[in-house]
């Protein structure tokens, strides 16, 4: 009697296909929104938490991360979770209120504090509409004015048909524009855009999400080996020894950064499963370049410096630069991990799924405070290089909600569209 097991009976489906894998994700994600409910700031919106989970006494409210907690808390909101709603309308009445230039439109990076600090990001704006737009979807009448505001600062000042992109920042009244370009903010604009499309049920916004797509990636990191370019000038060349000598930068780091190459995998196919869905064929090259992202990104990014986990940045040589673990890419290689296997099937991007996972429970899960540790040293020990506390529930929380949400529409309207 033979005794050989055959390959088809192993874990047919993987943790993808099992309930009990889809309820670890939302006790993980419920623990996570628990954690982050005492982000909120008595003056308004949300600020950064230290690494016990408690407000610093002299922490303030971020733009960033209250836009980023309206839009988690929203979709919690829409999945039932109690004391959501109080939380958005908090974060919403903050980006209403002081966090907004009444005088010159636009938003701040937070409370403000001068002329020469108060410049308006694209990054800030991208993320006030995703925030508007998932408030919009769960129901808050408050972030329909929110809404309209900030899609008229990014049509009047940051989008650019011409160079089918967004421009990357001003003076706060408009009057001086940075030159530079950046791959981050527009890659975040293309996440936004993408929600926009759906929430608004505008195609222009997914059209706009293509193009810039199609110029970042298509266009600048096929021609670059899949190595995604940072930094460019107001031109668009690319500016390889930006921030050499800071390689650490918290937004803008010198080379390349993994992770950002999986977070673009994953919305090339968002994009791709978002123009099916209207009807319109995508171009090939949207799963092409995912899949290729993906692999380089796994290639020039895990256990490439002696430890075990991803590094966060490399050189135009593939070397290490900033060795320390972030939490947010090994959070976005599980969603592109999980989003290429549901495109595909192909077993081994289930096998990468579990990998991320595996290192995740592992490495950054902070059992005895509560959330996730942002920043790990080489060696996987806490360390504060580059971010300190324990500011982001926006990347781990999506990465409990993405492999259980179709590909298109969006997170907001996938969430809205499955309830009962």
């Amino acid at each position: 009697m033979s005794t050989s097991i055959s390959s088809t009976t192993q874990g047919r489906g993987g943790w993808l296909a099992r309930p009990s894998h889809h309820l670890w994700l939302e006790k993980e994600g419920q623990r996570l929104l628990y954690f982050y409910r005492a982000s909120r700031h008595p003056a308004g919106g949300f600020a950064a938490l230290d690494e016990r989970g408690e407000l610093p006494h002299d922490a303030q409210p971020d733009t960033m991360i209250t836009a980023r907690m309206v839009h988690c808390y929203s979709l919690a909101e829409m999945r039932g979770e109690p004391g959501a709603a109080v939380l958005v309308e908090h974060g919403l009445t903050a980006l209403a209120g002081p966090l907004h230039d009444s005088e010159y439109g636009g938003w701040y990076g937070g409370l403000p504090k001068g002329e020469a600090d108060d410049g308006k990001q694209a990054y800030i704006q991208v993320f006030v509409a995703l925030a508007a737009s998932s408030a919009w979807q769960a129901g808050h009448s408050s972030a329909r004015p929110l809404l309209e505001k900030v899609i008229a600062t990014i049509e009047d000042h940051f989008w650019s048909e011409e160079e089918g992109s967004l421009r990357e920042s001003f003076s706060r009244d408009w009057q001086q524009e940075e030159a530079y370009r950046g791959a981050n903010s527009n890659m975040h604009g293309t996440e936004a855009f993408l929600q926009l499309a759906d929430v608004l049920e505008s195609p222009l916004w997914r059209h706009r999400a293509l193009a810039v797509a199609d110029k970042i990636i298509h266009q600048h990191a096929r021609a670059n080996r899949y190595r995604i370019i940072e930094h460019f000038d107001r031109k668009w060349q690319p500016w390889r020894e930006y921030h050499r000598d800071t390689p650490k930068d918290q937004f803008r780091p010198y080379g390349a950064t993994p992770g950002h190459a999986f977070e673009w995998a994953r919305l090339l196919l968002h994009l791709e499963a978002g123009l099916k869905r209207e009807g319109e064929t995508p171009p090939d090259w949207l799963l092409g370049d995912a899949r290729a992202l993906f692999q380089k990104a796994c290639e020039l990014g895990w256990d490439v410096d002696g430890e075990p986990g991803l590094i966060y940045t490399h050189d135009w040589d593939d070397q290490p630069v900033v060795h320390e673990r972030l939490h947010w890419p090994v959070a976005e290689a599980s969603a592109a991990a999980a989003a290429l296997w549901r495109r595909t099937g192909d077993a081994e991007y289930e096998r990468w799924y579990r990998k991320c996972w595996d290192t995740i429970d592992q490495f950054m899960i902070d059992r005895e405070h509560g959330s996730w540790w942002q920043e790990l040293d080489r060696q996987n020990r806490p360390s504060d290089e580059l971010w300190s506390g324990k500011p982001d529930l926006y990347h781990a929380y999506q990465a409990t909600l993405l492999p259980r949400l179709p590909l298109a529409p969006t997170m907001a309207r996938a969430i809205a569209e499955e309830a009962p």
